[in-house]
C-alpha cells in the first residue's frame, strides 16, 4: 500500500536537516524561518485571487513546508512534533465546534462565532495566554491597516468606540484615493505610512485599554 504523501515529506524534511543533509537547511531557527511564513501567505493569496489551482497547490505545499520544516526543528529539541501539532488542532476543531460534533443548537453564523469566542476565552482563562482585554489577541505583527481593522472591530463590540456606520458620505473608491494620498504624502516627507500608522495604534490601544479598565 503506498504511504501518504505526508510521510514522504516529513522524511524529506528529516534529511535535509540531518548532518549529511542541506547546508543551509541545517542552520535554520525558528526565528530565521519566521518571515518565510510570511512571504509563502502572501504568496498563496496571489495564487487563490488569480485563480490559478496549479499555483495554489504548490504554494499550498511551500506554506505546509514551513509547518513541516517548524515541526522537525521542535522535534529535534524534543518539543513537539507534527503528530502533536495535528493532534492539537484536531481537538481545538471539535472542542470549537460543539454544533457539530455535540449537542449546541446554532441558528446563525454570528451565534457560531460569539460560541466560538466563549470557548476561547474559557480556553485561555487562567493560563499564561489568558485574555484579560477584550483588545488583546490581535497579532503584533499584522500590517497596521489590517491590526487598525481589528482593533477598531474589537473596540465597537466592547463599546470602547461608537459603532455603526458613518454618515459621512464618500464613495469606496474615494476612500482608497484617500488612503494612497496620505501614503504618498507621507513618503514624500520621507515618512513610512505603515510606522506612522503602527505608532498611532500603539497611542490609540493605550487609551482604549485605559478607558476599558476604568
Amino acid at each position: 500500500m503506498k504511504q501518504p504523501a505526508i510521510n514522504d515529506l516529513l522524511r524529506v524534511m528529516a534529511r535535509l536537516r540531518s548532518p549529511a543533509g542541506c547546508p543551509w537547511d541545517r542552520e535554520q531557527t525558528h526565528f530565521t524561518l519566521r518571515r518565510h511564513a510570511i512571504e509563502e501567505v502572501y504568496e498563496l493569496i496571489d495564487a487563490i485571487e488569480a485563480r490559478d489551482d496549479h499555483e495554489m497547490a504548490e504554494e499550498l505545499g511551500d506554506l505546509l513546508l514551513q509547518v513541516v520544516f517548524h515541526c522537525q526543528l521542535a522535534r529535534e529539541r524534543g518539543a513537539f512534533d507534527f503528530e502533536k501539532v495535528c493532534h492539537l488542532i484536531v481537538e481545538k476543531l471539535i472542542r470549537r465546534h460543539p454544533h457539530v460534533f455535540g449537542e449546541t443548537k446554532v441558528k446563525s453564523v454570528d451565534e457560531v462565532w460569539t460560541n466560538w469566542e466563549k470557548i476561547k476565552h474559557a480556553e485561555k482563562h487562567g493560563t499564561a495566554r489568558a485574555r484579560n482585554s477584550a483588545l488583546d489577541g490581535i497579532p503584533k505583527h499584522l500590517p497596521a491597516l489590517m491590526r487598525v481593522e481589528k482593533l477598531i472591530k474589537k473596540a465597537r463590540k466592547a463599546n470602547l468606540l461608537p459603532g455603526g456606520k458613518s454618515k459621512a458620505r464618500g464613495s469606496r473608491a474615494e476612500m482608497g484615493r484617500k488612503l494612497f494620498a496620505l501614503a504618498a504624502l507621507a513618503q514624500s516627507r520621507g515618512w513610512s505610512a505603515e510606522e506612522l500608522l503602527s505608532a498611532e495604534i500603539k497611542r490609540r490601544e493605550r487609551g482604549l485599554r485605559r478607558r476599558e479598565n476604568v
